[in-house]
């Protein structure tokens, strides 16, 4: 497989080890963000609008990718194609079909196939786990398997994190005004991988699970450190976005949109920092509340979101 896509940085034929954990000194803003120039990513097609009267508008272009673990087929997802190494590191991360001490020999791309494999230096054989697969609540076709919430159970969050009330405006100002697939064509998630009040990677997708995964699996071959780390979605707080978010360690989740009661109920047997209907200086946080610093916002008083920044989930697209 030799073939590579436009749409992003060819993936990597790589031969590595577990990326150490190693923080650059200093991370700068939107390190990765989506691309919305890129003609790969939409079409233009015609219509009518409400006058009936003719108009071009851009949709999002939707792609079948059909990811192999070594020579085993684990399953087929649907992606607007853009860093397909990433979705696939990370999908397998947050299956725990890749550990955390895995060796990744390669990672092979074929743009015409649609196909990509990622292999590893230990054997693999995951078929009774994809006998066990379980749809949940994400759109498209997101899945957990058998033994994903024994995993869960294990991890500790740490402790030390602090999300600072005021870091929550700064977040989403800079997120939303960021160039973005949403603001060309709409019907799409954004997720944003964040620390302090700065955005460090962003990514959309058709679905907000792939987003996700490709923030896991960027993390996982940059060596990027979570214990420090905000997580901020455009979606819904489910139970699938709480589980990726512990799974990857991150000890603060933030959405623009509201919960659902299971979601919660999995944030706090986490632990994890859950804050959902975060819009201008308004949040609501329903778990670990002990990381949040309640600090001045009075440089925000005035500080109500525009209405174009209402947007991204703000009403409801999941």
């Amino acid at each position: 497989m030799s073939k590579q896509s436009a749409a992003s940085p060819p993936p990597p034929r790589v031969t590595k080890g577990r990326a150490k954990l190693v923080e650059p000194a200093a991370l700068e803003e939107f390190l990765l963000r989506p691309d919305p120039d890129d003609p790969r990513l939409t079409r233009t097609v015609q219509g009518l609008d409400e006058r009936g009267q003719p108009v071009e508008t851009a949709v999002v272009m939707e792609r079948p990718l059909t990811l192999f673990l070594n020579g085993q087929e684990i399953v087929t997802m649907m992606t607007i194609g853009d860093y397909p190494d990433y979705l696939a590191v990370g999908y397998l991360l947050n299956q725990n079909m890749l550990r955390a001490d895995d060796e990744i020999t390669a990672i092979d791309y074929d743009e015409e196939l649609e196909v990509v494999v990622v292999r590893t230096r230990r054997q693999t054989n995951y078929e009774e786990n994809l006998k066990k697969k379980t749809r949940t609540s994400g759109c498209a076709q997101g899945t957990v398997f058998g033994d994903l919430m024994e995993k869960f159970e294990e991890i500790e969050l740490s402790q030390a994190a602090r999300l600072k009330t005021s870091w929550l405006i700064g977040l989403t100002r800079k997120i939303n005004g960021a160039p973005s697939l949403y603001l060309s064509a709409g019907a799409i998630h954004g997720c944003a991988l964040c620390q302090g009040d700065r955005p460090l990677l962003y990514m959309e997708d058709v679905g907000r699970h792939n987003a996700v995964d490709k923030i896991a699996g960027y993390m996982f071959l940059k060596g990027i450190a979570p214990d420090d780390k905000i997580f901020y979605t455009t979606g819904r707080l489910t139970s699938e976005m709480v589980i990726k978010t512990v799974q990857m360690r991150i000890p603060i989740l933030v959405s623009r949109s509201g919960f659902t009661a299971w979601g919660v109920d999995l944030a706090r047997d986490a632990n994890l920092t859950l804050i959902g209907r975060a819009k201008g200086r308004r949040f609501l946080a329903l778990s670990g509340q002990q990381r949040i610093v309640f600090d001045s916002l009075a440089d925000a008083e005035e500080a109500e979101e525009e209405p174009r920044h209402n947007r991204k989930a703000a009403h409801a697209s999941d």
